[in-house]
């Protein structure tokens, strides 16, 4: 068999993309242009031989063969050393498809073929069946390329790198209409000094883009005499690239002609139907690819005109604190949404802090948003506080929305805000919240917690709506987090394993604070395709809003780690006497502290003890609860110390409590749960405490029980 094939000049040869490996007889590997003898190519060295075209094309009409469960059929130029061509064979292949692998794999011929003058007759009725195969294989490709180009450098990238099956220009230039005169909007094959007389040209110059754009009608010179002939004008100017053969076709979108395409070719073309087709074929799909993209781009810079409009630059530096902020829109539509964040210096000298989310994602709720922003610093301007703010903003906002008339139910909007108002010397914050996250604190030593604060209904429900504020310091090295859920919930989460995320990026990240933002957003999305300078960045999918206050301190850079852990995390948080809700909010916050704590049942004990020691002091005093809960030590074997501090003088005792009795349990429970446990008077009041040691270590310093 291999002799008659042999004979017949006629080689073999297997590919295989799932290795990666060509495959070739005696004859094939001649035809290749190497030694008369079998050899195993890598597919890198096979594309060498090819022309570079040539090659592609090979591609796309492998796809469409196996789409239509034909032979693969298509011409190919052997390439020597010198990057002349050798020769020219034929192959004939069955490729099949491997839909698991993703894989194709071909076993064909490969046959030697007297190579006729390109363009020519001759040259397209030997090669009649690749030639159409070729084409439609093309054009599939073709048409795929341009239409997933998203901007209009993008089209003509495309463009410049089409190659046409059998006839492939070595120039094109796509041209634009500006007024009355020409533009280059962009070009493949010339230099751009080459291009200097045909920009900014005349419609009513005799030249051929010009008279396509005027009447909408293709132009075919098939020779250089007919370009003289038909544009003596303009010929001088074309004639020094050496080309004998241009198409200029209309480029037509929505019934209207936008600019031209220009295709020219080194040798004689006769356009014959078929090729005429083809480039018309094209012209279309480059005049919507164009047409798409220009769209889009003009979106895309009202989206980002708008939305930088709308949203602040963060201002000059804070002494004693620093701020970084991102914003990143939707993925849809105009990419316009309800999230936002501002900085506002307030008469007092300090510095207020406001992110929320105005529901939806459309230009109604970035409307919305504007106006409840404005709102929101005109109200903290006159020296309004935090609850005074936002309870005036609610009233603001419900007033914007019943305002829609018989579509207000139908059009009812509201908003969640965080406010926070920040005294820059001592790190105090008063925080307001509206039906929005809490904040998250991360503490020196790395420990990431959130930080429960009271709130009330969102923005725009409720005009007479309070909204309660909640006290604590921001202590040197300390950095707060506020975000909109979008940054928490993107990518299929919900809000506790999109917290969790969040938590590992904010407690391993090493950095100052503008990266600890990137990081932030990167971990939700991805790298970013670019950025904008200062607090803006485009990304995708929802609305993210992400405010970052750092206190730096010593020892330590904002969102980075310190250089010297300190050997105790701490947190403090006061219930008062008429806030038994806070109690909850007690046992959150020691479950925040304790995240990594080694033994999950001695957490869930010193929350209960928690929450026994905090209810007895309002239960049984007149006096409001202060707790300190202290973990020390590190890696393994460290030391809680909770403390609940209060100002009655009677001290607790253990009761025997009867079988059916409601209390007198507690020092019981940290009797039996804890390591360790006291109470201590303080002068004026008293603190009960207790300890527990985590396995792994010694448990040394441990205090002795005080009754």
């Amino acid at each position: 068999m291999e002799d008659v094939l042999a004979a017949l000049a006629t080689g073999l040869w297997h590919w295989d993309t799932d290795t990666g490996l060509v495959t070739v007889d005696a004859e094939a590997a001649r035809l290749l242009g190497l030694p008369a003898e079998p050899a195993t190519l890598t597919e890198a060295q096979t594309r060498a031989r090819f022309h570079p075209v040539d090659w592609n094309e090979i591609t796309g009409v492998v796809r469409l063969a196996v789409a239509e469960g034909t032979l693969a059929e298509v011409r190919i130029r052997i390439m020597d050393g010198d990057g002349s061509i050798l020769r020219v064979v034929r192959s004939r292949s069955k490729p099949s498809f491997d839909p698991e692998r993703h894989t194709y794999e071909l076993i064909g011929t490969l046959q030697e073929v007297t190579e006729p003058t390109p363009g020519t007759a001759a040259g397209r009725s030997a090669v009649t069946g690749d030639w159409r195969r070729s084409r439609e294989a093309f054009l599939l490709d073709a048409g795929r390329a341009l239409a997933e180009a998203r901007s209009t450098a993008e089209v003509l990238r495309v463009a410049g790198a089409l190659s046409m099956p059998g006839f492939s220009p070595d120039g094109l230039v796509v041209f634009g209409v500006e007024g009355d005169r020409l533009t280059i909007t962009g070009q493949h094959g010339h230099t751009p000094a080459d291009m200097g007389p045909f920009s900014n040209m005349p419609l009513a110059t005799d030249y051929p883009a010009a008279e396509v754009v005027r009447t909408g009608r293709a132009v075919y010179l098939s020779s250089p005499e007919e370009y003289r002939d038909r544009y003596p004008a303009t010929w001088p100017l074309a004639r020094h690239f050496g080309r004998r053969s241009w198409a200029f076709l209309p480029l037509t979108a929505g019934g209207r002609t936008m600019g031209a395409w220009m295709a020219a070719f080194t040798y004689p073309v006769a356009f014959t139907p078929d090729e005429r087709a083809v480039l018309t074929t094209v012209a279309r799909m480059l005049a919507q690819a164009l047409s798409r993209a220009g769209a889009a781009e003009s979106a895309r810079e009202l989206t980002e005109g708008l939305q930088r409009s709308m949203l602040p630059s963060l201002g000059p530096e804070v002494p004693g604190m620093r701020v970084a902020a991102r914003y990143i829109p939707t993925g849809g539509g105009l990419q316009v949404g309800g999230d936002w964040y501002d900085m506002i210096p307030l008469p007092s000298g300090r510095f207020a802090l406001v992110i929320g989310d105005v529901q939806g994602h459309d230009v109604r709720a970035a409307g919305l948003m504007g106006q409840l922003r404005i709102a929101l610093r005109a109200y903290a301007s006159e020296g309004h506080r935090p609850d005074a703010v936002l309870t005036r903003a609610s009233r603001f906002l419900h007033g914007l929305t019943q305002d829609a008339g018989e579509d207000a139910l139908a059009d009812l909007r509201f908003a969640t805000c965080l406010y926070v108002e920040a005294d820059p010397p001592t790190g105090r914050l008063e925080i307001a919240r509206a039906g929005h996250p809490d904040p998250v604190i991360r503490m020196t030593d790395g420990t990431v917690m959130t930080r429960p604060t009271a709130g009330g209904l969102p923005l725009g429900l409720d005009p007479d709506a309070d909204y309660p504020t909640t006290r604590f310091t921001l202590e040197p090295g300390e950095t707060l987090m506020l975000c909109t859920d979008g940054l928490i919930e993107t990518g299929g989460h919900d809000m506790e394993s999109g917290w969790r995320r969040l938590r590992a990026i904010l407690e391993d990240h090493e950095g100052d604070l503008e990266s600890l933002a990137d990081a932030l957003v990167q971990g939700v999305h991805g790298p970013s395709s670019h950025h904008t300078t200062g607090p803006l960045a485009d990304r995708r999918e929802d609305d993210i809003a992400l405010l970052l206050l750092c206190r730096p301190g010593e020892g330590s850079e904002c969102g980075g780690t310190v250089a010297v852990r300190p050997a105790v995390r701490r947190t403090l948080l006061s219930v008062a006497q008429d806030e038994p809700e806070r109690i909850a909010e007690a046992r959150q916050h020691l479950r925040g502290l304790l995240h990594d704590w080694a033994a999950a049942e001695q957490v869930d004990s010193a929350v209960l003890l928690v929450s026994e020691m905090v209810t007895n002091v309002l239960v049984h005093t007149d006096a409001d609860a202060l707790l300190l809960a202290e973990v020390m030590g590190e890696g393994t074997g460290r030391r809680l110390r909770v403390e609940v501090f209060d100002t009655g003088d009677d001290l607790p005792h253990k009761r025997r409590p009867g079988e059916l009795a409601s209390s007198g349990r507690g020092l019981m429970l940290i009797e039996l749960l804890a390591d360790g446990w006291g109470v201590d008077p303080r002068g004026e009041g008293k603190s009960i405490w207790f300890e527990l040691y985590e396995p792994g270590g010694s448990g040394a310093g441990a205090s002795e029980e005080v009754a």
